[in-house]
């Protein structure tokens, strides 16, 4: 009798072993998906400019805007899909802001960028600088200059050699610098297509308040 249940065990022993081993004697361990890359949020440089600018009044209540410029490229951050800025938008901005109480600028940075390399989404402060209102290269603007968007701005510097550069090269990235110039007494956007924001394939200036075409710089 004895023999019998020792038989009996030894055979359910048997088939539970069996049973758990996979087919062909293989890993139990299915390969892991790759991580999926999230997708960048991108904005226009109006849009984050109000953003920047609610947040540069916490540090001073009387800032007003000096600049704001983009920051595409490909694969910004380490992120594949990392826009070009051929829509007028870029998922990174910088603006620069000054107090004239405080003799001071301070720059902020929004990110919307996901990557190993990208900088933290959202608003991040930057370092402080001093600040002259003699300065006119760092002259601030008022709101109410700003009526047309990068977008916008985009769209007018395509019609005056941008888009012959595209169509040459589909993945030339677009830049976008607001800023106001002195010698015209006017808001401008700059809109540069190349890799090199110093020495650019075409740079299209734009009226930021009337969306005419100023002059193309090559």
């Amino acid at each position: 009798m004895l023999r019998k249940i020792v038989v009996a065990a030894c055979l359910a022993f048997a088939l539970t072993a069996c049973s758990s081993s996979p087919s062909g004697g293989g890993s139990t361990s299915s390969p892991q998906p790759k991580p999926e890359v999230k997708q960048t949020d991108a904005e226009t440089g109006r849009v984050v400019l109000q953003r920047l600018f609610t947040t540069s009044r916490g540090w001073s209540s009387d800032t007003e805007p000096v600049s704001i410029q983009s920051q595409n490229y490909k694969n910004a951050g380490g992120n594949p899909n990392a826009p070009l800025g051929h829509d007028g938008k870029s998922a990174i901005w910088r603006g620069l802001f000054a107090s004239p109480g405080r003799h001071a600028m301070k720059t902020y940075m929004w990110s919307g960028l996901t990557g190993p390399d990208a900088p933290s989404p959202g608003i991040n402060p930057g370092s402080e600088d001093s600040f002259s209102a003699t300065n006119t290269s760092t002259q601030p603007f008022q709101f109410v200059y700003l009526k047309i968007d990068s977008d916008q701005a985009f769209e007018t510097a395509q019609k005056h050699g941008g888009a012959a550069l595209l169509k040459k090269n589909a993945n030339m990235p677009v830049n976008f610098t607001l800023n106001w110039e002195p010698r015209k007494s006017m808001l401008v956007w700059h809109v540069i297509y190349g890799e090199s924001e110093n020495s650019p394939e075409l740079g299209v200036i734009v009226d930021a308040t009337t969306n005419e075409f100023v002059r193309a710089e090559k």
